[in-house]
């Protein structure tokens, strides 16, 4: 029995702002606020598994990493300071069964559709289970936590954002041509940190800059102290790639308008 094979079915999936894993959070907690909607199947009576479940403040979301193929037994947790560790001792993505854990803030029902806040699933994510969060059975905020330094704080929105006029602009023009909620993604993932960071899509340019990266947008941002303030804009493209061909209403011709305008 112990290599019996099981079969998980989806029972719906989430929909979210986030495409690429780099660019999601990597805990609820760091989810600074960001909305999501859990779409349930059709046709399988889930409308009446989901009744009772407005009450509840926060559920426990159970998910598929189906976008990891193959595990790792050892992995390098962001907030390790002494290498790698099994990845059973942490919430690594890459698992030997690629199963997900979230906690969520329920903002209400709406048919088959739960709102939900604090995401940090990428968009299209197989959902298998939800359950309710229990506060009085599922908190122990006086628990070990191993080899992570109680010392070293929980990632949090430690830092202040701003956007300078330009930047708002510049902001303003792409929401108004396009779905992707880059004010909030750029906000969010600063408020994380500003300093250089791989899974964040930060690096530092040569000049000394300081850039963020969101899908195909970059924005330029300086520190002072606590407060991060987002400069400006620009295309992720290079200008060859721009001169190229591209067909009305693309990305590639939005970032060619983009580049047109604001230079």
């Amino acid at each position: 029995m112990t290599d019996q094979a099981l079969t998980l079915q989806p029972i719906g999936r989430i929909r979210t702002t986030f495409a690429d894993k780099v660019d999601a959070p990597r805990q609820p907690a760091a989810a600074a606020d960001v909305p999501g909607v859990i779409e349930l199947f059709e046709g399988r009576n889930l409308e009446h598994a989901i009744e009772d479940l407005a009450g509840w403040e926060r559920i426990w979301v159970i998910f598929w990493f189906d976008r990891n193929p193959g595990w790792r037994p050892k992995v390098l947790p962001p907030r390790s300071t002494t290498g790698r560790k099994g990845v059973l001792a942490t919430r690594a993505p890459h698992r030997p069964n690629p199963l997900g854990l979230s906690v969520l803030r329920l903002e209400r029902v709406d048919g088959l559709q739960l709102h939900v806040r604090d995401v940090d699933l990428l968009d299209g994510t197989p959902v298998l289970d939800i359950k309710p969060y229990v506060p009085y059975t599922d908190a122990f905020p006086e628990s070990g936590s191993g080899w992570l330094d109680p010392r070293t704080a929980d990632p949090g929105a430690a830092w202040e954002v701003v956007f300078s006029a330009a930047a708002e602009a510049q902001l303003a023009w792409i929401a108004a041509r396009s779905p992707l909620a880059l004010r909030e993604r750029i906000g969010n993932t600063l408020k994380l940190g500003p300093q250089p960071h791989p899974y964040r899509r930060i690096r530092r340019d040569k000049d000394g800059g300081l850039t963020l990266a969101v899908q195909d947008w970059r924005a330029g941002f300086r520190v002072d102290g606590q407060n991060v303030e987002v400069l400006r804009l620009y295309s992720g493209y290079r200008q060859s790639q721009l001169q190229s061909g591209a067909e009305p209403g693309s990305a590639l011709e939005l970032h060619r308008e983009f580049r047109t305008l604001f230079g």
